[in-house]
């Protein structure tokens, strides 16, 4: 088994989901639940099918993202994983609708932070272990950080002011 480490192409910072499926009809289904979600969503989505014809099955709304999302799936190549790249949404926005698709087993990430993808591959192919999203702390936040953690949630307005 050899590790490696795979550093997801998001050069617009776009928030992304990363996770887990287990069929075929993964990328009809989360396209389903995005637009049933967020009506004027735009996103790419890409599903690395692992038996069969083991193509990468791909949907969206966006060309671009689309593109970026296959780009993406072919990069990390494991089995049974799709990933979402998402504009004018967010993570929170989706996250629920696509954890109810059935053939969902995992969400691994959800983020606008660079995100490197920590793959074993073995003989009969690739899986993921794991993620680094983004960077480590820096310290604890005071008084200030909360105060402008608070704020940031109301100017997004997932808080009442």
């Amino acid at each position: 088994m050899e590790l490696k480490l795979v550093q997801i192409e998001n050069p617009d910072d776009l928030n992304l989901i990363l996770g887990q499926s287990h069929f075929i009809k993964t990328v009809e289904d989360i396209h389903e639940a995005l637009v049933n979600t967020v009506p004027s969503i735009q996103f790419g989505v890409a599903f690395c099918e692992a038996s069969g014809h083991t193509l990468i099955r791909h949907s969206g709304t966006n060309e671009a993202l689309e593109q970026l999302a296959i780009r993406n799936a072919e990069a990390v190549g494991a089995g049974h994983s799709f990933i979402v790249f998402l504009k004018d949404a967010f993570p929170i926005n989706v996250l629920h609708a696509i954890k109810r698709v059935p053939e969902v087993c995992r969400i691994i990430c959800a983020t606008a932070n660079p995100v490197q993808v920590i793959v074993a591959e073995s003989d009969q192919g690739r899986g993921i272990l794991g993620v680094i999203d983004g960077a480590s702390p820096s310290g604890v936040e005071d008084a200030e950080g909360i105060a402008w953690r608070v704020d940031l949630l109301r100017t997004f307005g997932y808080k009442a002011t």
